[in-house]
């Protein structure tokens, strides 16, 4: 069994697309604050894996608006409960470039290694007197084999999608969050149905990486 660690049931139903034996784990993780999705998705991974003791998918994702220089990004879902989707689209309707994309991080862990591959290992410093060290978290994140990584720590599988598309003024009734308002090949992912969504979305993308691999897993 997989848990899908996540208060969000439309994530999971995007999930049950791509992998089977998936249930939601409703776990609320910290979720640290930092500018990169991975640091974010590998934290919360470690601490539902040592919660659950089963093995643990987490995501994390993020809206990056290029006319913002990437905001909100990883605070994306803050942004949407304290700002609000349908401010975030005045915002950026006046701007001449409204180009963004949306990123999805998943982090797995299972409490054992991983041989190594191309996708990225990250790894957390084994004691608290070395955290910080060895590497800088970008560094530790972006790590790609295991002589990369500081030994003796927990390990956490990333897997990364990414979809291009342009911020429009909400339409559509369907998806959650920003999807009303991100348009990808002519229509907003909340004009789309759940099908058609999870064949383009950065979620979908993401989880079709981790489904091939977990597979052999």
């Amino acid at each position: 069994m997989l848990r899908f660690v996540t208060t969000n049931e439309g994530k999971v139903r995007e999930a049950r697309e791509y992998l089977d034996g998936v249930e939601q784990l409703d776990f609320d993780y910290t979720e640290v604050q930092a500018e990169d999705l991975r640091t974010v998705a590998a934290h919360g991974a470690r601490e539902a894996y040592r919660y659950a003791g089963e093995p643990v998918l987490v995501d994390d994702a993020g809206l990056f608006v290029d006319a913002f220089d990437g905001f909100p990004g990883p605070y994306s879902s803050y942004v949407e409960d304290t700002v609000g989707v349908e401010r975030v689209w005045r915002l950026v309707a006046d701007e001449d470039d409204r180009s963004a994309a949306f990123k999805t991080v998943l982090a797995y862990c299972d409490g054992a290694e991983f041989d190594a591959s191309p996708e990225p290992v990250d790894r957390d410093d084994a004691t608290p007197e070395r955290r910080g060290q060895d590497r800088t978290v970008d560094e530790r994140a972006a790590a790609t084999t295991d002589d990369q990584v500081a030994e003796g720590d927990l390990p956490v599988k990333i897997f990364e999608g990414y979809v291009p598309g342009e911020l429009v003024a909400p339409r559509g009734d369907g998806g959650f969050g920003y999807d009303p308002i991100f348009e990808h090949d002519g229509r907003t992912f909340a004009e789309m149905t759940p099908a058609e969504k999870n064949a383009v979305s950065h979620r979908g993308r993401a989880l079709a990486k981790f489904g091939e691999w977990f597979q052999e897993r």
